[in-house]
């Protein structure tokens, strides 16, 4: 831990081993790969550890995926396949995450390794690399669905408001449903292909919804800042699935270029009927909370430094290295708390 927390230009075998005052890398891997201790038991504790320092009711979970640049064929479920991170296919492990999102701060609470059926189908290679017979091919949407309904199943100990996700794992109907019959809100990304019921057809392509919509309808917003500054679009909404209920509405989302109006993209939002415009929004932008977690996570704690090829050993690796980021934004955000206490005139 103190070797993944320390200012290293890298946090491989060697770096955290030399900066522990080992003589190399041998104690850790031992650590990492064969001493008997439960990842998921520390992970427990770190969503505890989150919890009870950002736990927020209107909290936002964020699914998303992101990659793992590899060289050779045994990590486990490494294989070449399309990367968001590099852009482009690549070799690499993909890894599922769960992220939390309060105005003080955001973390990774859970987290998956995708294994391809390359992998699966291959038990004698999974055994090899550490991944054991019961562990069967999933899609990384039924990975986002498990760790989502263990963050319901157990709200009295992870307290949000709303979930999101981009279109991989926004699009699936099954998964909206889901979260629909638990009554949980959420805003989810999804393509134009998408349908959904309206008062005219009951697979109404949501991209013709917008046809033809009148100019003072859209409105232009920002959803807060990027990269290269505020993330200005005109937005627009339209009920969908009418008479549903009457405490809760659906919504049909569509974000667009303002410099070219013809690039749009869609979100599909289940949400309390006082819901407003800009609470939509905003919850849609903060998909871009986990976007910022797998940076700093991978630029300042090591997640992607690990030099374990097998299953369990990865496990541990990304799951101290998710316990060192919450820390950090555990005393980021009580360091913000300070600094406003400070500046707060008295009552």
């Amino acid at each position: 831990m103190r070797g993944l927390i320390a200012p290293l230009e890298r946090k491989n075998g060697w770096t955290p081993a030399e900066e522990a005052g080992h003589a190399g890398p041998d104690r850790l891997h031992r650590f990492l790969n064969r001493i008997e201790w439960d990842a998921d038991e520390v992970l427990a504790d770190v969503r505890e550890y989150v919890v009870e320092n950002l736990g927020d009711r209107d909290a936002v979970l964020i699914v998303d995926d992101t990659g793992f640049l590899k060289k050779g064929v045994r990590s486990a479920g490494v294989q070449r396949q399309y990367s968001g991170t590099a852009g482009r296919t690549e070799n690499c492990q993909i890894g599922v995450f769960l992220a939390y999102a309060t105005t003080r701060g955001r973390t990774l609470i859970d987290r998956r390794l995708y294994v391809p059926t390359s992998w699966t189908d291959d038990r004698e290679r999974c055994r090899r690399a550490g991944i054991d017979d019961d562990v069967a091919f999933e899609t990384k949407v039924a990975m986002a669905k498990k760790m989502v309904r263990q963050a319901i199943t157990i709200t009295d100990k992870i307290p949000f408001r709303w979930v999101t996700a981009d279109a991989a794992y926004g699009y699936s109907k099954g998964r909206r449903f889901e979260l629909e019959q638990a009554d949980v809100f959420h805003v989810m990304a999804t393509t134009r292909h998408d349908t959904v019921v309206t008062r005219w057809a009951l697979d109404h392509p949501v991209h013709d919804l917008f046809t033809g919509l009148p100019r003072q309808k859209w409105k232009r917003r920002s959803c807060g800042k990027g990269a290269h500054g505020l993330r200005i679009f005109d937005r627009a909404r339209i009920e969908a699935r009418p008479r549903h209920r009457p405490d809760r509405r659906h919504r049909v989302l569509a974000r667009r270029s303002v410099s070219r109006p013809q690039e749009i993209s869609y979100h599909i939002a289940y949400c309390p009927a006082e819901t407003t415009l800009d609470e939509l929004i905003q919850v849609a932008g903060s998909r871009w909370a986990i976007e910022e977690c797998f940076q700093t996570a991978k630029g300042e704690c090591g997640l992607d430094d690990y030099q374990v090829r097998r299953y369990p050993g990865r496990h541990r690796h990304i799951t101290l290295a998710m316990a060192v980021h919450a820390c950090l934004t555990v005393l980021r955000a009580r360091e913000l708390d300070a600094g406003k206490a400070e500046t707060d005139p008295p009552h």
